[in-house]
């Protein structure tokens, strides 16, 4: 996504059953890009959906553990960022979906994925990469 101000994304946490910031200093596109792939694959997921489905197990001292969501403000933003750049879209009814566009470049990318030639970094930028590379 479009990296505008993000100075909070080497400081905060991924979740409340968290304690610290993620070690990986990409986290935020992984996470981007995970989010994308969730939507791709069930359409009409939305904030509180995708929580969930990053939540996980929350340590709460001598007492058990139980599930602790993952932050929504997060989310809401990565949504927001892959909004802007025409990844996904809001859905008439709830939640969002892939849009024709961001179909487009999901495939391609998983193609290059796929083939070994994907690397992280191009994922993000790769509008701007010739399309006829995947036709044989």
């Amino acid at each position: 996504g479009g990296s505008k101000n993000r100075e909070w994304a080497d400081i905060v946490k991924t979740g409340t059953n968290k304690e610290l910031a993620p070690y990986d200093q990409d986290w935020y596109y992984t996470r981007a890009a995970a989010i994308a792939r969730k939507i791709y694959l069930q359409p009409g997921l939305g904030v509180g959906a995708l929580k969930r489905k990053f939540g996980g197990s929350k340590n709460r001292g001598t007492r058990t553990f139980t599930f602790g969501n993952a932050a929504g403000g997060i989310i809401r933003n990565i949504l927001q960022q892959l909004e802007e750049i025409k990844v996904v879209e809001k859905s008439g009814k709830s939640g969002r979906v892939i849009s024709r566009v961001g179909q487009v470049d999901l495939d391609r990318i998983a193609g290059q994925v796929a083939q070994g030639g994907g690397d992280a970094e191009s994922d993000a930028d790769s509008d701007s990469d010739s399309d006829g590379s995947d036709e044989e």
